[in-house]
């Protein structure tokens, strides 16, 4: 290891979990600033399957919480910055959203969610430090310290969290809550990023092993790290943030049109609306699809799209062989007249060209409790 690398490696934060991760023999690795697991021992395709069919417990304390609190116009403000239908959310709602630069480009892609008197937001770890100080020129925000976050992810999420906090346990999708957890205060939601049912905890740091320990005492769940939650959040057709969309890309260009609220697209009245509202009325060059492997090639990250004339169309950004499908699936841009459904490529896996097909997203099927 250089120097600089040791520098680097020094400068990596560790999460409530990082010591019970070590205790549980996983494999730690740099990601978005943090010392976070990469796999246990059991292996990143044990894990996979076992949350499509059991129960994952994830470590996501390196996201971002943060709490708008209220003022005269922070509705209005907010958005302007996220252009989402904010002032039509009722309270314990969530809505899925992207926060936007003054150009219209996409700085995240967040969680909003509705309290009586706030709002909380879940920011990808990368950004979150970005993310607040952005907000804070507008809106008065607070980044939440000294707390944990564990999902909990799988078909069996549900009756463990009637063990845990039998109050939460019939929270539908997209809602939040306000519960106890060992006398301590918990927001618990469900949103998802693996596609399936399953709750996501913010609880005092203080309390995060004790928590942790207790979840594994349930033979059905076991820990999950960052490579089946990749794998995971790919098959259910869903962005990483830094890789599937970035400050380059907007709502449209990503396929994150439906996150956009009807009203502001009507309305216009944010950050960037000249940039895409144009794209909304005139298309775009290029759009973010699913494609199929249609041998055993996998197309990873920088690889590049051709067409039948072997001329480039496109890039990847994320590959992964599915677990659960039994053959590859990637993620990418395409040029907008080759992005349809059925739509024959090849993609350029060191050197050379493999085909795949463009596919409809999400891969498989999601999984979620709408109550």
């Amino acid at each position: 290891m250089s120097s600089n690398a040791a520098v680097l490696a020094e400068d990596l934060k560790q999460t409530p979990l990082y010591n019970w991760h070590k205790k549980q023999g996983a494999r730690m690795v740099p990601f978005a600033g943090y010392e976070m697991p990469v796999q246990y021992p059991s292996g990143i395709i044990t894990e996979h399957h076992h949350t499509r069919e059991k129960a994952g417990l994830f470590d996501i304390s390196h996201m971002g919480v943060i709490k708008i609190t209220e003022d005269p116009d922070y509705i209005w403000v907010l958005e302007r910055l996220i252009p989402i239908d904010i002032k039509e959310m009722t309270i314990g709602q969530m809505r899925y959203g992207t926060l936007l630069s003054e150009e219209g480009f996409i700085l995240d892609d967040l969680i909003v969610t509705k309290f009586d008197k706030y709002f909380l937001i879940v920011v990808n770890a990368g950004c979150k430090d970005q993310d607040y100080q952005y907000m804070k020129r507008f809106l008065r925000a607070e980044l939440f310290e000294d707390t944990a976050l564990l999902a909990l992810q799988g078909p069996k999420a549900r009756q463990i969290m009637k063990e845990i906090c039998e109050p939460a346990s019939n929270l539908p999708f997209m809602t939040i809550g306000q519960y106890q957890i060992f006398g301590e205060d918990a927001y618990i939601s469900c949103s998802g990023y693996t596609g399936e049912d399953g709750f996501e905890i913010i609880i005092p740091a203080s309390i995060a092993e004790e928590l942790a320990d207790q979840l594994l005492k349930f033979e059905e769940v076991k820990p999950i790290g960052l490579g089946a939650r990749d794998s995971l959040r790919l098959e259910a057709g869903l962005c990483l943030y830094g890789h599937d969309i970035d400050v380059t890309k907007t709502p449209v260009t990503a396929g994150l049109t439906w996150s956009l609220g009807k009203r502001r697209r009507i309305e216009g009245d944010f950050v960037g609306e000249d940039l895409i509202l144009e794209q909304l009325n005139n298309g775009v060059s290029s759009k973010r699809v699913g494609l199929k492997g249609l041998g055993k090639a996998i197309a990873r990250e920088g690889a590049k799209i051709l067409n039948d004339k072997d001329q480039e169309i496109g890039i990847i950004t994320s590959g992964v062989p599915s677990p659960t499908l039994g053959y590859p699936i990637a993620m990418g841009y395409i040029s907008a007249d080759q992005s349809m459904p059925g739509t024959q490529v090849k993609i350029d896996v060191r050197g050379q060209l493999h085909p795949f097909e463009v596919v409809k997203m999400p891969f498989i099927k999601q999984n979620y409790y709408r109550g």
